[in-house]
């Protein structure tokens, strides 16, 4: 084969800049993801703080995206500014959030048709900056401006003057980077003169403060050096879609398996106690504001720390009423990014086919804990504590397998019965009452009706009491299996978790 090739043959394929620009940057983001793309690289770069300005007060609208990261010499300036900076086979730091070296520029494109980005990896050195203008890409040429000293300081000044007017000064913080979007065409373009404002404001406060306090939760909830983001005059608030500070909020045991060359890919379901349907209507703990929970129910996926998918349930199956108390967290690394098949706005997965066997059968288990739940929903709101002035004949007590109603014995009719029995009948009337008690539950849906009691779940004196139950039924005539099948298994206990002492009286 003749390695020599014959220029005749082929013809000039370069894009046009302005056409392959625009194309590019449809790729499914909004305002709120695409400044998400950029504090990943913030995060990337070990920023503390990130400060996002978008001042709404003239046309054209602009951005500021400031962080007090690593930032970058004049060299890694200009590589970071190409299409792509970086290969997407290239093997990456475990907290690196990249993935095709587009985000920056696709992100920005996406909403601005002029950005600049300034930056100096050492504050005594000067700052450099490169900018990207369609104006000059629509002349045919792949050019990237290299702003003068006198353009990065009026942009400098710029964010600073706004930086006073929005914000209190941040003790301590001090930009590296700093990324000025210069117009923002979907709002200016698209939308009447009179909407163009009121439309971007409502876009900040409801659906980029929200979606930044969702996604980068984990970073601004660190112990150690926690991520700080503002976004003009507000500091975002994480939302945690998992509190673990909620003793009810409970999840099912977790699976991990192996994935792609070295991560590991970890399901963890959890169902949110039934109250959270009526708090939810106010702003609570369980939905962030302009959410409600089937809107929060499904998947989320993590990558690297990073929220990039939640909202529903991939496909696999449908999001109901019934299952607006499930939500299963997954977590993985940056390692499998091409089998998850991550868009380059890093707001959509598509799970493959040998993972989604995995996650239908968890999610299965899920179903149906959430749909046990749910129903509990038919109940009264029980107290969820055994205080002693607690007045209610049923208590609610959260446990792995489910909520679960308890007779309260200090309820004032329950309890004089108990003190006025005998020793003997006192006993069978606790039996009693624990063989109505796991009727009620397996009935109303709390507890599955294979589900097995442990030792550990019954106290001392429910023991004995069952011990002396057992004596007197005996003495009445009643033989071990008719015990076994009318009393032990109503109670949903198991043989083997029986106290050894009672499982001896028994043989």
């Amino acid at each position: 084969m003749n390695d020599t090739l014959n220029e005749s043959t082929f013809e000039n394929a370069t894009p046009n800049p302005e056409f392959l620009i625009k194309s590019i940057s449809e790729q499914g983001y909004k305002l709120s993801t695409a400044l998400a793309d950029l504090i990943d690289n913030s995060i990337s770069s070990g920023a503390s703080h990130v400060d996002v300005i978008i001042d709404t007060d003239k046309e054209p609208f602009s951005v500021y995206i400031a962080d007090n990261g690593d930032g970058m010499n004049e060299t890694t300036l200009s590589n970071a500014m190409k299409f792509p900076s970086q290969s997407i086979d290239v093997e990456r730091n475990k907290s690196d959030m990249g993935r095709f070296g587009l985000g920056m520029k696709t992100a920005s494109f996406s909403q601005t048709r002029n950005f600049t980005v300034i930056s100096t990896d050492d504050y005594n050195l000067p700052f450099k900056a490169r900018t990207w203008d369609l104006e000059v890409l629509k002349q045919g040429k792949w050019q990237i401006k290299i702003n003068d000293n006198e353009e990065i300081n009026s942009y400098i000044s710029q964010y600073n003057k706004l930086a006073q007017d929005f914000n209190e000064p941040v003790l301590g913080f001090q930009a590296k980077t700093l990324i000025i979007w210069k117009g923002l065409y979907k709002f200016e373009d698209y939308l009447s003169e009179k909407n163009r404002k009121n439309l971007l404001v409502k876009e900040i406060s409801e659906d980029v403060i929200q979606h930044l306090s969702i996604i980068f939760h984990r970073f601004m909830q660190r112990k150690i050096d926690p991520l700080r983001i503002r976004v003009n005059n507000s500091r975002l608030i994480p939302f945690d879609p998992f509190p673990n500070q909620e003793t009810d909020f409970r999840s099912i045991k977790f699976k991990q398996k192996p994935f792609g060359n070295d991560d590991i890919i970890k399901l963890e379901g959890f169902v949110l106690p039934v109250r959270a349907i009526d708090e939810s209507k106010s702003h609570s703990l369980w939905t962030p504001r302009n959410k409600g929970l089937i809107e929060m129910e499904g998947i989320y996926v993590y990558r690297a720390n990073r929220l990039i998918y939640f909202g529903d349930w991939n496909n696999i199956i449908r999001r109901t009423t019934k299952l607006q108390l499930a939500r299963l967290k997954v977590d993985i690394g940056n390692n499998a990014d091409h089998l998850l098949h991550l868009n380059v706005a890093k707001s959509q997965v598509i799970i493959p086919h040998e993972l989604k066997v995995a996650f239908s059968k968890y999610i299965v288990e899920l179903k149906r804990e959430a749909e046990r739940e749910f129903h509990n929903r038919g109940l009264r709101i029980f107290s969820s504590s055994k205080q002693k002035n607690n007045t209610d004949l049923f208590s609610k007590l959260a446990t792995n397998k489910g909520a679960k109603i308890e007779f309260n014995t200090t309820f004032p009719l329950l309890k004089s019965i108990i003190e006025e029995l005998p020793k003997g009948l006192n006993s069978q009337f606790k039996i009693l009452l624990a063989m109505v008690q796991r009727y009620l539950n397996v009935n109303k849906f709390t507890i599955d009706k294979n589900f097995n009691a442990t030792a550990h779940e019954y106290d001392d004196e429910f023991w004995e009491n069952l011990r002396d139950s057992i004596y007197q039924l005996k003495d009445l005539g009643l033989d071990n299996a008719y015990i076994e099948a009318h009393i032990i298994k109503k109670l949903g206990i198991s043989l083997t978790n029986l106290p050894e002492s009672i499982q001896k009286e028994l043989k």
